[in-house]
């Protein structure tokens, strides 16, 4: 009798994220955009993309090539299709996939799908939040400075402003547009390396605006300060769109707003226990808004020590300047007090009264005789510093303050505590970025050997973040409809846990096959199988 034959094939969180791109139909999606033509691969266009998807949600940041030993304990018949073998998924599919992925249209592909997710989970879109990051990327690629944007057909990777710390390598930004409940990436756009924000929103509002609108009735659009610009707010409201954004302060009437923030009397904003407000009219690029001037007493207290020592170091720096100014000489009075008025001109916070000292000079060696007239004279200008307290007084009057703006006339529907809640879902969005750049990524592949596939890529990271978000979103939906609790990091019982923790919850499930035919999935705990029954039969029979 010949031995029985044992394989060991692990499942753990894997089984979730396959369940939620089947729940949500990615592959059927992208091969009825792009039909696998030849028989000469094994596996579709749509089943790569999963793979990848299954792979970024590994959180093993192995790049492509390394595609067949990541799947090579996995348990491929369970995750994607049957019949579909490790060294199937080699990098020339994948490659081949992300060329196809780019020949389509990656924003148009994932906007379409993004329409049928939001629909599946019933997700409202009141609310659209923009934002972009930069990914740093390794290799030349088209970064030739004589190549002209209208010659590529696609992102151009160079050096820009790095939000990685990164600014000796070039990089491609990533735009990203998500609703404001679940946080699920609703549009994408790959940018060149050296486009900045206010450039690129502005580009996604007017090209794309319309088909938002049509497609998700969303009441607001919400940005940072790199959205409210002239030209992208004539165009929101050439539009008829709502928007919220920050207002930038280094506009002349917000300064004087933030300025009389001490002189005005705030109301505490409902449901905020830090904050207070005071709403003004205002009249920026020719659109009627309302601003609203926030204060947080809790970060305005924080930001009293960072203040004081900002103010130390630069006080420090500006003194040192008049310190070594003083040891320079001049051959006249006027030029000492001309180096002083530039001195003082610069110094944003230490002020001084000038004096000139001047100084005999002889040209013959030794000592002077008594009562012999000096050659020359040099001039040197000095002075004992100090801040104004009114200096202080200014810096501290915009500690914790910051501007909302909206073209939203309507206080009943858009009230002071609406606006702030509504602006505090761009963390939605800000989220994203810091998982797509978790260093256990796929971002950590970012090196491949054209630029239309690294867009395509950004198209693919993206799509994780769907999933990831999209399972999150399901888990605490259903926990809170089943009346049903997952222990948290305490082991207390709660019901909105992070999709990150559920998936450390989840080692320790493996697939066995006895034989190669008999397969039995061990290793699930009671708390597992709760999240697992609550999701439905797509799970279920995933893990049985």
């Amino acid at each position: 009798m010949p031995p029985v034959q044992y394989r060991s094939q692990v499942m753990d969180h894997l089984g979730l994220v396959a369940g939620m791109c089947k729940e949500l139909g990615i592959v059927e999606h992208i091969d009825k955009r792009a039909p696998k033509l030849s028989d000469e691969w094994n596996i579709s266009h749509g089943e790569a993309v999963i793979a990848m998807i299954i792979n970024g949600l590994g959180f093993t940041g192995q790049s492509l090539h390394m595609f067949p030993q990541f799947f090579a304990n996995k348990p491929l018949d369970k995750l994607i299709r049957g019949g579909i073998e490790p060294e199937h998924i080699n990098d020339k599919v994948l490659g081949r996939a992300l060329d196809v992925l780019f020949d389509l249209d990656v924003s148009k592909v994932h906007f379409e799908l993004a329409i049928k997710v939001a629909k599946h989970l019933k997700l409202p879109c009141d609310a659209l939040n923009l934002d972009g990051t930069g990914f740093h990327v390794d290799g030349r690629y088209n970064c030739d400075d004589e190549v002209s944007d209208e010659d590529l057909n696609c992102i151009r990777l160079c050096k820009g402003y790095s939000r990685d710390h990164r600014p000796d390598l070039n990089q491609a930004i990533l735009l990203l547009l998500t609703e404001n409940r679940a946080g699920i990436p609703l549009f994408m756009k790959a940018a060149s390396g050296n486009v900045t924000d206010k450039t690129s929103f502005k580009q996604v509002v007017s090209q794309h605006i319309k088909s938002f609108k049509a497609a998700l009735n969303a009441r607001y659009f919400v940005g940072d300060a790199a959205m409210y610009v002239a030209g992208t707010l004539q165009e929101l409201s050439h539009q008829e769109q709502l928007f919220v954004s920050r207002v930038p302060l280094n506009i002349g009437d917000a300064k004087k707003l933030v300025r009389s923030a001490p002189s005005r009397s705030m109301n505490v904003v409902d449901g905020f226990d830090h904050y207070e407000a005071v709403e003004t009219l205002s009249e920026y690029a020719g659109v009627v808004q309302r601003w609203v001037l926030f204060r947080n007493k809790q970060s305005q207290k924080a930001e009293q020590k960072t203040l004081t020592r900002r103010m130390q170091k630069k006080s420090l720096t500006e003194s040192e300047a008049l310190v070594k100014l003083g040891k320079k000489s001049f051959r006249c009075e006027a030029d000492a007090m001309e180096a002083f008025r530039q001195w003082q001109k610069n110094s944003k916070l230490c002020q001084a009264e000038p004096k000139v000292i001047s100084k005999p000079c002889y040209n013959t060696k030794g000592r002077p005789a008594d009562g012999m007239p000096p050659d020359h004279y040099e001039y040197f200008v000095t002075g004992c510093c100090s801040v104004a307290v009114e200096r202080r007084r200014d810096a501290e009057a915009s500690l914790g303050c910051f501007i909302l703006g909206t073209n939203d006339m309507d206080t009943d529907r858009l009230d002071t505590t609406e606006l702030l809640k509504t602006y505090k879902s761009q963390q939605q969005v800000e989220r994203g970025f810091r998982f797509l750049k978790s260093p256990d990524f796929l971002v950590s592949s970012l090196y491949l050997k054209k630029p239309e596939r690294i867009e395509a890529l950004l198209m693919v990271m993206t799509l994780c973040l769907m999933v990831y978000a999209a399972i999150q979103h399901r888990i605490r939906y259903e926990l809170k409809r089943q009346s049903r609790t997952f222990p948290d990091m305490k082991k207390k019982p709660a019901k909105n846990p992070t999709g990150r923790w559920i998936f450390c919850c989840f080692e320790g499930i493996h697939v066995w096959t006895i034989n190669g035919t008999e397969k039995h999935v061990v290793g699930i705990s009671e708390s597992q199988s709760t999240i697992i029954f609550i999701l439905g039969q797509t799970y279920q029979s995933i893990y049985s």
